[in-house]
Formats: structure tokens, sequence, C-alpha cells
């Protein structure tokens, strides 16, 4: 039974949110949820191609179009584990569908921004909906599958989605804006904010509360504050270089805050992340896994979105149609791994999926001057398919290492540094090309890099990730 509240005498009681609720016996329940996620990454990359047709109309400024993009993407990354500990104290069910309100809400406003100023604000608030969405998507999941193979093979269709909408963003943003209009890169998450919603109250069932969890203020503050300046300094550092002082002074800063979070933490009664968590070494090996899969993977699709349009000419159109084939992997792998992983266990599938994406990366750099297309499809497939491939077992490795009642923050702790992992791929990437002598060579060298991101990835999941998930 799980208890939520106190009756004031030390006795726990069951909250109202925690009845028992039959397990589900389809897959309405993954589909709410990864409806609700892959609407939330979908946002991150959708913008990208339609800003530029925005701040035409909105007669918005060069400051005001990069806060456009990336106001959502601080907010999304700095308020995740605040997400993720609300989720834990509220239920995560409750709180996953007061993000999905948010985030669809926030979309309307958004589509009718009359002027950039209030897009950016609608945007900002979009974040945080994004926010309060992720983390209690991963608790949900596991709290609707318990079987360990049912279990994997939703982490791994929840984990697919987000590489199809990071690919596909580009695509349908092009696409929308170039046809109906730059609004309905917004209007669409109407319908499907909606969806998600209805399809949650009905298929989800009702999670347990930890209210008697006080939520330590100090400390969520600490780490927002430190997630937004890593993640805004990396975002400069692809624009302005490593070296400029806003980026050295925001780097500065996100290690005060995160040092500042830390000290906290230890002297936290109710601490965010509980200290058993923070030295065990398969959570923290599993999220740093995560960093660095994320950061290969985005790093190449950020990369070769700039080599298709930029030096092959291609539309925005056809770069999504050129990013297809890795997109196709990632579902394909997320089924493939699900289904073997009650065979084989987690640790080789994690394992041999970065040792695939590795080989993919390594394989464009090694490509030449001047690749065909044709010559990069297999590495884009390859990266792909890795990386799905390995999400899979690494997610199941960090919501196994974390207890129920703190299965929103372990969520919230792997995608934050995702998040990071993310932020710091196009960074470098974005780095790399800016500086090198050769557009070619900084394209290569952001390869090689990756590459070995993924290798590194493949030791530490030798050293971290359980050979068999629990309950085989």
């Amino acid at each position: 039974m799980t208890f939520a509240e106190s009756d004031g005498g030390g006795r726990s009681m069951p909250s109202p949110e925690s009845a028992p609720k039959s397990q589900p016996r389809s897959w309405a329940p993954l589909l709410a949820v990864c409806t609700g996620y892959f609407m939330v990454i979908l946002d991150v990359t959708v913008i990208n191609v339609a800003v530029p047709v925005i701040g035409r109309e909105l007669s918005a400024s060069l400051t005001g179009i990069q806060w456009i993009t990336d106001g959502y993407t601080l907010v999304f990354a700095g308020f995740l584990l605040t997400g993720g500990a609300l989720g834990d104290r509220l239920g995560n069910r409750r709180v996953f569908c007061s993000g999905v309100a948010v985030f669809t809400l926030s979309s309307a406003a958004c589509a009718l921004a009359p002027n950039a100023p209030f897009l950016v604000v609608a945007r900002l608030v979009e974040g945080l909906g994004a926010a309060l969405i992720v983390p209690g998507s991963l608790a949900l999941l596991q709290q609707a599958y318990p079987a360990p193979a049912a279990r994997s093979r939703a982490f791994g269709l929840w984990g697919s989605m987000a590489g199809i909408a990071a690919s596909a963003g580009p695509l349908l943003g092009g696409l929308l804006a170039s046809t109906v209009g730059w609004r309905w890169v917004f209007l669409i998450n109407l319908p499907v904010g909606a969806a998600c919603l209805v399809l949650t109250l009905r298929h989800v069932a009702r999670s347990p509360r930890h209210a008697a969890r006080r939520l330590d203020w100090p400390a969520q503050c600490a780490v927002v504050t430190a997630v937004a300046l890593l993640t805004a300094a990396l975002n400069e550092a692809g624009r302005r270089g490593w070296s400029a002082p806003a980026v050295l002074a925001g780097l500065g800063l996100a290690g005060l805050a995160a040092a500042a979070f830390a000290v906290r933490e230890r002297l936290a009664r109710s601490p965010a992340l509980p200290p058993s968590l923070l030295r065990s070494r398969t959570m923290i090996g599993g999220a740093v896994i995560g960093l660095l899969f994320n950061f290969g993977f985005y790093g190449m699709v950020f990369t070769a979105s700039l080599e298709f349009q930029h030096q092959r000419g291609f539309s925005a159109l056809g770069t999504g149609l050129a990013l297809f084939p890795a997109v196709a992997m990632t579902m394909f792998a997320s089924v493939l791994s699900g289904r073997l992983t009650r065979l084989t266990g987690d640790r080789p599938l994690v394992i041999t999926g970065m040792l695939v994406a590795a080989l993919g990366l390594a394989g464009w750099a090694s490509s030449g001057a001047d690749p065909a297309y044709a010559v990069l499809v297999a590495p884009m497939m390859a990266a792909g398919f890795g990386t799905s491939f390995a999400l899979t077992g690494s997610t199941a490795t960090v919501m196994g290492a974390a207890p129920p009642a703190y299965s929103g923050a372990a969520s919230a702790l792997f995608n934050t540094t995702r998040q990071v992992g993310s932020a710091t791929g196009v960074a470098l990437g974005g780095s790399l090309l800016a500086t090198a002598t050769h557009y070619n060579t900084g394209l290569r060298t952001s390869m090689a890099i990756g590459a070995l991101a993924y290798l590194t990835a493949a030791g530490l999941a030798w050293l971290c990730v359980p050979a068999k998930p629990k309950g085989t």
C-alpha cells in the first residue's frame, strides 16, 4: 500500500490520488504519455525553421529572435528537477496533466501573439509546462507497466519519440511556415494536448502522493539557476565562442549555483535527491550515459542540418527528408531493444547501441572531404539506431535504481543530464563549424568527438548498467 499524508500523530494515511487501480491491459497509457512527451520535444526543434518568418512578421530584434528559441529551452531544462519533485509530492499524474494544460494553453497564446515580447513570455510559460510533463512521463510509465518486459518496451517507445521529434521538427516547421503560416507551428499543439489530457485522465491510473515531503525551495532555486545558466552559456558558446566573457561568466556562475545546491542538499531535511541516490553508481552512471549519447546524437543532427542546408543547398523540407533515415531507425531500434532486453538484460543492449553509434559517427568523420549524400546515409542510420537501442536500457537502469517514492526525481535527473548533453553537443558543434579553417574539417571533427562520447558511454555501461533488469 502507498501512503501519502500524516494524520498529525506520525501515522501515514492513504491519499485519494493513490486509490488502487487495476493494471492497464492496453497500450493506452503509453499512447497518452508518449503523446505529451513528443509534443514537448517537437517544440524544441520545430521552431528553428519558422523563427526567421516569425521575426519578419513580428518585427523582432535579433535578441528577441534568440529568446523565442532559447527561452523555452532554458525554462524547460531549468525546471525539470522541480517538476520531478512536485510529481513525487503531489502525484505524477496530477502534475503531468497540469503540465499538459499549461503547455496547451501557452501554445494557444504563442499562436495568438501580437508582438515579439508577448511571444517570448508565452514561450517561457510553455517551457514551464514542458518541465512539468517530462519527469512525470517516465514515472507514469513505470507505474503503468510494472512487468519488466512491458516496461522496457514502453521505455523504448518513449525514448524513440525524442529522436523522431528532433528530426521531424525542422521538416514540419518548414512545411507549416511555408504553407499555412508560422502560427500553425503552435496551433497544432492544441488538438494534440487535448487528446493527451483526455487519454491520460481516462487510461492512466492515479499516482501516489507523498504530501508530507517538503519541497526544499532554496535547493530548487539553486538547481534552476545552475541549469539555466549552464544552458544559456552553452547556447552562447555556439554563437560567440568558448572564450567570450559572457560564456565564461555563465559557466562560472553555473558552477557556483551547482555548489550551492550540493551544500543545501547535504543540510536539507528533505532533499530533492537523497544522498543515497547521488552515491549510486547505477543511478549516476545511467544519467551520465544519457548525457553522452544525447551529446553525440543531437550534435550530429545539428551539424548535419547545417551541412545539408548551408553547404549542399537543401531546403528545410529537403533537410528533414535527408535526416529521415536516422529517424526511421530510432523507432525500429526502440521496438527491437524492448523485446530483446528480457533475454539479454540491459547492459549488452546499451553497450551494443553505443558501439554501433560510435561506428556510425566515426564512419562520417573518415568519409572524406566532400562525401556524397549516399555515403552518409549509413552513418546517420547507425547513430540513430545505436542511440535509440541504448536508450531503453539506460532509462530502465536509472528508473530501476530509484525507489518508487522518488521516481519523479529520478526521471528529472535523467532528463536534465540529457538536456545538458544536447545543449553541449549543439554548442560544441556550432563552435567547431565556426572556428575551423574549413567547414568540412569542423564537421568531421564534431563527428569524431561524438564518436568518442559514444565510446565513453559504452565503457560506463560496462561498469554501471546491471546485467539483468530487476524482476527477471
